[in-house]
């Protein structure tokens, strides 16, 4: 099959004139010293122009699933109650007449871990560029599937395909949001990975954990207001989250595309396979500060705005292996 056309950058007359003119605007010197962030001001005048210059496509592409609040779950309940996360079969409905089936054991309660990696490092790929988050995640996610490497050959590769997959639906700034993501892994061999989109961080928090237990493949979540991209390779839990519906994950362990950098928001990142306790990971991914979930600037995204967004695997990795190669 044949690769559609990459979507090429403006003329590099155009972008020679612009640079210049704001250069111009903004004082050489200034600009040179990064007097006052006056360099970084540039930086995102150039975006912006360039954006204007070369918007991303007006073009349909994946939905997000959109998850409201659920009912508060009791502990203890059977289950046949649990099957309900992204992908999962719902509850087997057992009539209420006829042959009585024999009795099944009380699961028992107690605290688990979930790793899908054992060697971070061996796995990890720090993006290349300060803007190529989503490509690295893509990248890792592909190389803990058998579908890639790490090196930074393959993560240019990636990235210099955005324009087979961007949309400005996804991205009102044109590049990666998490469309381009899940159509990217598809692209490479991994498809079945879903959008969604939630109202409750504990129902997304859950539904991660319960789809890297049933399909043995990573997840992807977009802290940092929805700007950033982190890989989620495993979990802990005080509960099996396939097992009781009030499971509570206390903690994941993440990959990290921005490490060794450090933010000015943000902080320090931590280093591959980093174990994320609640409280690290409601900081990262802001729970109750008025500014929850997706809260990205440029625009307004219905779907996503004040939720908890994660790139969920649908299908397990027998059944997407099946898929691709037929």
């Amino acid at each position: 099959m044949s690769r559609k056309p990459i979507r090429r950058a403006p003329p590099r007359w155009q972008l020679a004139i612009l640079v210049v003119a704001v250069a111009g605007l903004s004082g050489f010197t200034a600009v040179r010293t990064n007097a006052l962030g006056a360099a970084d001001r540039l930086d995102r005048v150039v975006e912006r122009v360039a954006l204007f210059i070369d918007p991303p496509p007006d073009r349909p592409t994946l939905q997000t699933v959109v998850v409201t609040p659920r009912p508060s779950a009791t502990a203890g309940a059977t289950p046949s109650a649990v099957a309900e996360g992204p992908g999962l079969p719902g509850p087997e409905v057992i009539p209420s007449h006829g042959p009585v089936a024999a009795a099944t054991p009380v699961p028992v309660r107690r605290p688990v871990t979930v790793k899908l990696v054992e060697d971070h490092d061996a796995v990890f790929a720090s993006q290349y560029t300060e803007k190529d988050c989503a490509v690295a995640a893509t990248q890792m996610m592909l190389v803990i599937l058998g579908l890639g490497n790490t090196s930074d050959e393959f993560q240019l590769e990636i990235g210099s395909r955005i324009g087979d997959w961007e949309s400005v639906y996804d991205s009102h700034n044109g590049g990666w949001g998490p469309a381009a993501v899940s159509l990217a892994l598809a692209a490479y061999g991994a498809p079945g990975y879903k959008v969604w989109a939630y109202a409750s961080y504990t129902d997304a928090m859950r539904d991660a954990a319960i789809a890297i237990s049933t399909t043995g493949k990573p997840v992807a979540l977009f802290p940092w207001w929805g700007a950033h991209t982190w890989v989620m390779t495993g979990y802990q839990a005080d509960a099996d989250p396939t097992v009781f519906p009030d499971a509570t994950v206390t903690g994941a362990y993440i990959l990290d595309p921005w490490y060794p950098r450090t933010s000015s928001i943000w902080g320090a990142s931590d280093a591959p396979g980093n174990f994320e306790v609640l409280a690290e990971l409601r900081r990262n991914w802001p729970v109750g500060t008025g500014r929850d979930g997706w809260t990205r600037p440029g625009g307004v995204y219905p779907d996503r705005d004040g939720r908890f967004v994660v790139l969920l695997p649908s299908t397990p990795i027998a059944s997407a292996e099946s898929d691709a190669g037929s």
